[in-house]
């Protein structure tokens, strides 16, 4: 019960945000965001914009400034460099899965899967969705953890759900 009502708050205060989101793009959405500006860099370093403003869907997990703060020194500079397109772009699509997810059907589906569920990211990854004191997190295939702290930001090709922390592939 206590999910349920988190989830309506949420519904509630990101109601009017769909409203205003439904005709940009991920990409629209992720430029007007002051907190997402690292990730902006990210993918047009990586040339993925073109990919992100196509049809999709997509459900887009979005890792704020901050996240990309907790990396090691360097690694965002590294990652940055055109040499490593490549690997910044499997890094980035490991953050996407086809189709749109809205935060009741993942919560829905870990439900269903006894606790947790695996998604498939665009890049052949996989993340464990589960919840812990009645937030959605993702586990990577590292181990490494991240919290949902904002869901539904919603866009004409698929939903984002921001994160605190990057998930990592292999």
């Amino acid at each position: 019960m206590k999910i349920k009502n988190l989830l309506l708050a949420t519904f509630a205060i990101v109601a009017s945000t769909i409203t205003v989101n439904a005709q940009k793009t991920l990409v629209d959405v992720a430029v007007g965001s002051k907190d997402h500006t690292t990730l902006v860099a990210a993918v047009k370093a990586a040339d993925l914009v073109a990919t992100l403003q196509s049809a999709g869907p997509f459900t887009v997990f979005a890792p704020v400034n901050a996240a990309f703060g907790k990396l090691p020194a360097g690694t965002v500079d590294y990652l940055l460099k055109p040499e490593n397109k490549a690997t910044l772009a499997k890094v980035l699509t490991y953050h996407v899965v086809a189709g749109s997810f809205n935060a009741a059907a993942v919560v829905k589906a870990i439900t269903d899967g006894g606790g947790k569920v695996t998604l498939k990211t665009v890049s052949g990854g996989n993340l464990v969705a589960s919840i812990k004191e009645g937030k959605v997190i993702l586990t990577d295939e590292r181990g490494g953890v991240a919290t949902v702290v904002a869901t539904d930001l919603a866009a004409s090709n698929g939903l984002i759900h921001v994160l605190d922390a990057v998930v990592l592939p292999k």
